[in-house]
């Protein structure tokens, strides 16, 4: 084969991409809220942040921080958001670059969002806050200059995915090849499987409508961005999760799921021991376990903030 023949080739690859890509961003529809309550956005560091917010102000605070993935959102809270909102004042943002927060093409990093969440929950007067996954860890990371009321943490973890690689990364966020990489990634087949593998116990609890929301906050302008650095690993935390953890000035309590993959109920108790802080366990349950048992994580998060 001639090198011409070799560079046609290419051209109509690429060609197809761009178009596939094109129809794709043309199917997601705009993103609506995943949460009930009012819809407001507030400027941080000169990104619009959206955030959901219910309840009676004059109520405690509770601030529900998501974790993080490629198709992440607020949207993590759904089944508790509004139980919650019946005794609290809560509030949750989708973090920069992800739900309905604006999405601008920066090269996101774990201090980014550290800053976020000190910045964001500096807004109120000893919260409680709930924070979940790789979003914990940047909570541990801001805690020294906050004074909260509590804490819960769901499956808390310092790292979202593998060693920094840079090529990843910088592929990820290019043009063409790079969305169109992201698109496989985040084709409603992936969503489904990463959903099975290590979000939930029992993928069929999760309905049809939700993974249609994570197929289409996937497929937003300028969506991969964000989970670029997740997953070439430039939002993993540089923290010590037990110190950290053991140096909070609020009661802790963390979350698990007993079947969690990727971050094993064996780090959970580890962590538990080195910080001396409770651990409730949920059965038949991985990653989000106040997704699948929403009455269970209710109770626990009531506990932690009645503590």
């Amino acid at each position: 084969m001639n090198r011409g023949s070799i560079a046609g080739g290419l051209l109509a690859g690429l060609g197809g991409a761009a178009l596939a890509n094109a129809a794709l961003r043309r199917r997601a529809k705009p993103l609506e809220p995943a949460l009930d309550g009012e819809h407001r956005t507030l400027e941080w560091n000169g990104i619009d942040v959206g955030y959901a917010e219910a309840g009676d102000p004059a109520d405690p605070d509770l601030v529900l921080l998501p974790g993080i993935n490629a198709a992440g959102s607020n949207g993590e809270f759904r089944e508790v958001f509004d139980d919650l909102a019946a005794e609290y004042h809560v509030v949750s943002p989708d973090l920069p670059g992800f739900g309905t927060s604006e999405r601008p093409p920066l090269r996101y990093s774990a201090s980014l969002y550290a800053e976020f969440v000190g910045d964001f929950l500096a807004r109120f007067v000893e919260p409680s806050v709930v924070a979940s996954s790789l979003t914990g860890a940047y909570l541990l990371d801001a805690a020294d200059d906050l004074d909260l009321s509590s804490v819960v943490l769901i499956c808390p973890t310092e790292r979202g995915g593998p060693d920094r690689n840079l090529p990843l990364r910088e592929l990820l966020r290019s043009p063409v090849v790079g969305e169109a990489l992201f698109n496989l990634l985040t084709s409603k087949p992936s969503i489904r499987y990463f959903n099975a593998d290590h979000g939930y116990y029992d993928v069929d609890r999760v309905s049809d409508a939700w993974m249609d929301y994570e197929w289409r906050t996937a497929h937003q302008p300028n969506a991969r961005y964000a989970p670029a650095s997740f997953i070439s690993g430039f939002l993993n935390a540089d923290v010590d999760l037990e110190a950290e953890l053991a140096s909070v000035d609020a009661p802790v309590t963390l979350l698990w799921g007993r079947e969690a993959g990727i971050t094993p109920l064996s780090r959970g108790r580890d962590l538990a021991t080195a910080a001396d802080c409770r651990l409730v366990v949920v059965d038949d349950a991985k990653l989000l376990p106040h997704v699948e048992f929403p009455e269970q994580a209710l109770d626990v998060i009531t506990e932690a903030i009645e503590r």
